[in-house]
């Protein structure tokens, strides 16, 4: 089963960032980026599956981009990054990622999760 999810932890305020709007887009052969799938992080900061039903993960370049704007303006807070994007890479045989983001006003961090 293939499958890329994602997890947005608002590290300044010690909780899961709810509600972040998220795209998943696969890089075309051409350049262009094709958008897969829309979400927003449920109540404990997750997406479970980013990837369409009966999707197949190909080889490839994938992107996550996270709107942080409009979590940040939900939470009355100015932060420096408008939207966070996250491009990685998927290799033959590759069937799951888990892309967390680590998210505060000022910065962010990324990791492959398992």
């Amino acid at each position: 089963m293939s499958r890329i999810s994602t997890h947005v932890l608002d590290i300044a305020r010690g909780v899961p960032a709810r509600d972040v709007p998220v795209q998943l887009e696969r890089r075309e052969a051409s350049g262009n980026w094709q958008l897969l799938m829309e979400g927003r992080t449920d109540p404990d900061g997750r997406c479970g599956e980013m990837l369409p039903e009966n999707a197949t993960l190909a080889a490839g370049l994938y992107r996550l981009t996270f709107d942080t704007a409009k979590y940040f303006t939900a939470q009355k807070i100015e932060g420096l990054y408008p939207t966070v994007q996250i491009t990685f890479a998927v290799r033959d045989g590759e069937t799951h990622f888990h892309i967390p983001l680590l998210l505060a006003q000022n910065g962010y961090t990324t990791y492959r999760g398992s």
